[in-house]
């Protein structure tokens, strides 16, 4: 089975194409090197320019400026031909000085992890989480670096029950099952009321953004607006 080619588009005007190229074989490398053997989940990934033709069946991730939802940095949804797209807003994570290539890395990882926002795991106590990957250890203080990169930090099948692979998540910044670190969150499934976020308090998280991924898991899908790519579809 090939695997995806994920295209990775600027349509921001905060950065340069050459900026966001650059980071690209750092993801490429905590993809393949770190994310797969824990997830056997791996891609492809390419830079393409906005006036470029998208290949029929590639994914996207647009890097723009401002969130088309509020609350968010980043999320990813599917396109109208039913393909992963991820968002990743680069102009408000350097207004509010967070990074950018750690929010590109986070929607990435989430993308090959749940690409069609429709997979969930059962945890230790018996309840049904959302497969978000990052959410748990998100913050930027949690990330690591790959080449003077910063990427964002990822839970593994063992956060949900203890499995050989042992780490909890990639940079063993939690030490148990289920635990989420400062700052992180998870979306639980609880009903009939639907999808709750919980943080590392038992609280309820931050507001689940309209149009995002854990949004998209409170809707039929039938009521999802999807998004159209950037660029002509080849």
């Amino acid at each position: 089975m090939s695997l995806p080619v994920i295209a990775v588009t600027n349509v921001s005007t905060c950065l340069s194409d050459a900026q966001i190229k650059a980071v690209i074989p750092s993801l490429q490398q905590q993809v393949s090197e770190d994310f797969r053997p824990y997830w056997d989940a791996d891609c492809s990934l390419i830079f393409l320019t906005k006036d470029s033709p998208l290949i029929a069946g590639w994914w996207q991730i647009l890097v723009t400026d401002d969130p088309d939802q509020a609350g968010a940095l980043g999320y990813h949804e599917m396109t109208s031909h039913g393909l992963p797209l991820g968002k990743a807003f680069a102009g408000l994570d350097l207004r509010s000085g967070f990074s950018w290539t750690l929010t590109l890395s986070h929607e990435l990882l989430e993308m090959l992890a749940d690409p069609w926002i429709n997979w969930c795991a059962q945890g230790l106590d018996e309840k049904v989480y959302a497969l978000e990957v990052c959410d748990p250890v998100e913050a930027d203080n949690l990330g690591y670096e790959l080449d003077g990169v910063l990427v964002s930090d990822f839970i593994t099948p063992a956060w949900f029950e203890p499995t050989a692979a042992g780490r909890v998540d990639f940079k063993r910044r939690i030490s148990k099952p289920l635990d989420l670190a400062t700052g992180g969150y998870i979306s639980v499934l609880n009903p009939p009321g639907g999808w709750t976020q919980v943080n590392v308090e038992g609280l309820s998280g931050p507001a689940i953004p309209v149009g995002s991924r854990r949004h998209r898991r409170t809707m039929q899908r039938p009521q999802w607006k999807r998004s159209e790519v950037r660029g002509p579809l080849g």
